[in-house]
């Protein structure tokens, strides 16, 4: 008898949680308590209560080739980066495609079964829902697994007495609703960067707020390439790790400013280039140098007509956007995965090392230097085949060494940050996990029998096809996807 699997979600690490567990011959039920699957990338109009949320015109940040799903290209007609709708229209093809029909009746009979306020409970390792005994999977779409907008009022002193309209970000939807206003955006990460930008088309003026500036990177790279294809591969993580991080971050900072000097533009930070997530907006730069928008430092307090800033300056504003970020919990996990200041230990940022059996994952609950849809793949590949009982997770002890060597290494590397706790490097976090699955590509053996095909993988961008060319669930239509991802770039 197949073992059951609830899977919380039915965004785009839900469908891939689902097809993992088909393929693996578990009985996945997904619990979506939405209409729909798609997750954060589903436009809605009205934003849901305790679900982020995208506003109209989103263009994701990672290209095509870097985001699709490893054994399903993205079509060659498609834009390198893809608005909204061109995703979701993706996924509906990704759950089309393949015999199981991931979106089916069968698959989703429980998308609208989930209740508010429901709890999974663990008893033995096993764990208990609606609708009977599951084994439990967690398939979440971050900036949308269970987080709450961090709330205007707790960040800035005075906002409650401000007249003007203020918002977070998951509630704004189109620049029209600012036109002739004088508007303060507060945050400068993609979210920040992005809205400031959208709204100085309309607004009378925009003031982008900043605690500490940003190092600013362009969609499009070296010859008109995606950024993304550019900097991912092999042999560039191979040489970053031949040199000092001083070193890396110079020869970073250097081709950043090259574009445009951060400090002329009030954007230059403290911290250095690899010390933050990146911020990536093709046209901040050209708001500013247009006088469209105004950098500004952070916000020191609010009065009823106007925001005053930490360097004294005052500016009359008539409404506020706060780009400030989520904070994620599991309410549903019954005391199980306790979230303290937007971090829980998990092994390889997905298993709960205390508990009795391996029965729980969490999905997509990083934020990656690339593309998170391959990562969230892989994860549920890996999860399932723990599962079924196909690996074994390792001691306790070695689990909790795991975190807190990564722990440690992300407060190393990066700023303190409630966004820098679940922080992975693409190209080896990908093969951490590749190598538990036991689908890393092995470049040795490549290179004796098909060095055609080594040369791409090792000096070409790491696209997610490289982890279906051998091992559990090997696609042969690897290779072939590997040998025309230029091609299909160009086009």
């Amino acid at each position: 008898m197949a073992k059951k699997v609830a899977i919380i979600g039915g965004g785009s690490s839900g469908l891939c949680a689902i097809k993992a567990c088909l393929q693996e011959g578990l009985e996945p039920v997904c619990f979506e308590r939405t209409r729909d699957i798609g997750g954060l990338w589903r436009f809605e109009e009205l934003p849901e209560e305790g679900r982020a949320s995208i506003y109209r015109s989103v263009i994701i940040n990672t290209s095509k080739e870097m985001m699709c799903f490893s054994d399903f290209p993205i079509p060659e007609d498609f834009p390198n980066y893809m608005h909204n709708s061109k995703i979701m229209e993706y996924f509906r093809m990704y759950a089309r495609r393949f015999p199981q029909r991931l979106a089916s009746d069968r698959n989703h009979r429980k998308i609208l079964g989930w209740e508010h306020g429901a709890l999974l409970r663990c008893s033995g390792g096993v764990w208990q829902g609606q609708g009977g005994t599951l084994f439990s999977f967690w398939g979440g779409d971050p900036p949308d697994q269970h987080q709450e907008a961090k709330h205007p009022s707790s960040l800035s002193a005075g906002i409650d007495k401000f007249k003007g309209r203020y918002l977070h970000s998951r509630d704004y939807k189109d620049a029209q609703d600012f036109t002739d206003k004088r508007v303060v955006v507060i945050g400068i990460g993609n979210s920040g960067s992005d809205l400031a930008v959208e709204i100085s088309h309309t607004a009378k003026q925009v003031f982008l707020s900043t605690r500490r500036g940003a190092w600013v990177l362009n969609r499009v790279g070296d010859r008109g390439y995606p950024f993304d294809v550019v900097l991912t591969t092999r042999m560039k993580t191979f040489l970053q790790k031949m040199v000092t991080t001083s070193m890396v971050n110079a020869f970073v900072e250097k081709q950043l400013n090259a574009r445009f000097d951060h400090s002329h533009y009030g954007l230059k930070p403290k911290h250095r280039a690899l010390d933050q997530h990146p911020t990536i907006n093709d046209d901040l730069p050209n708001r500013i140098i247009s006088g469209r928008v105004l950098v500004k430092p952070n916000v020191q307090e609010f009065t009823e007509t106007s925001a005053i800033f930490e360097d004294g300056t005052r500016e009359d504003i008539d409404a506020v956007v706060f780009a400030t970020g989520y904070s994620f919990s599991f309410p549903f996990l019954e005391g199980c995965a306790k979230v303290v200041e937007n971090q829980i230990p998990l092994y390889k940022f997905m298993f709960l090392p205390d508990l009795e059996k391996p029965t729980l994952a969490f999905i997509g609950l990083i934020q990656p230097l690339g593309a998170i849809m391959p990562i969230s793949e892989l994860q549920c590949r890996w999860a399932t085949r723990v599962f079924k009982g196909l690996n074994d997770l390792p001691p306790r002890h070695e689990m909790d060494a795991d975190i807190k060597q990564k722990k440690e290494a992300m407060a190393k590397q990066y700023v303190k940050s409630q966004r820098h706790t679940i922080q992975v490097d693409y190209i080896p976090y990908m093969d951490e996990l590749a190598c538990q699955v036991g689908v890393k590509p092995s470049l040795l053996t490549l290179f004796l029998t098909d060095p055609k095909l080594a040369l791409e993988v090792a000096f070409g961008p790491c696209t997610p096809y490289q982890y279906r060319l051998r091992g559990p669930g090997a696609w042969p239509g690897a290779r072939e996807a590997i040998l025309t991802q230029r091609q299909r770039i160009i086009k």
